[in-house]
């Protein structure tokens, strides 16, 4: 028994393939002429050139289109329409804070202080330690309702009362040269709800 023939035959099936058996079976598109068993060189070197400038190309392009998607591009479309009598716009002025806490007064506190997320259940003040100090002595004086009786409660009454009139947030109103003011404009009820939106009627 020859081991030796045989040690060489087990290293033999151990060694790789060589890299022209590789590319010939790859599906990468021009590598089977970079890497062949022709010996002409001129050909070889062809493909070679082809295919770094095609992949540096890819690489460039790659790069380009990555930067532009990080300069996050807009485009706006304006179109712009002449007209000579245009009737006045619906004007809406809306306050985050519905209710001015000045017009609140004792009954409303009874009737709508939970409602207000002023009070609890209990007619007690919620969460005193996040109300200003000015705010909360008034509260409290509002709040005490030990010889306090209760009188009828309007909500729309109350919306109209405590709501902002636009008297206090209109400085100044011009319409086609024409200066408006706050008589122009309207109370409006949207869905059920009053908000003080106005509506200046023409």
């Amino acid at each position: 028994m020859d081991l030796k023939a045989e040690s060489d035959d087990n290293l033999d099936c151990e060694r790789p393939a060589p890299i022209e058996v590789f590319a010939s079976r790859s599906t990468l598109h021009g590598i089977a002429h970079m890497f062949t068993y022709e010996r002409v060189c001129i050909k070889r070197c062809l493909w070679i050139v082809f295919f770094i400038g095609s992949f540096s190309f890819l690489v460039l392009v790659c790069v380009d289109r990555v930067q532009f998607y990080l300069q996050y591009p807009h485009v706006t479309k304006l179109d712009e329409v002449t007209a000579p009598m245009m009737t006045f716009p619906a004007v809406t002025f809306c306050n985050l804070n519905a209710f001015r806490f000045s017009r609140v007064t004792r009954n409303d506190l009874y009737h709508a202080g939970e409602l207000l997320a002023l009070l609890n259940g209990r007619y007690e003040i919620r969460d005193t330690h996040l109300v200003e100090e000015s705010v909360l002595e008034t509260l409290k004086v509002k709040a005490d309702f030990l010889t306090f009786k209760p009188r009828p409660f309007n909500m729309r009454e109350f919306y109209d009362r405590t709501g902002h009139d636009i008297k206090d947030m209109l400085l100044s109103c011009y319409y086609r040269g024409v200066e408006c003011s706050a008589e122009d404009f309207t109370v409006v009820t949207l869905r059920q709800k009053t908000h003080q939106s106005k509506t200046r009627s023409l």
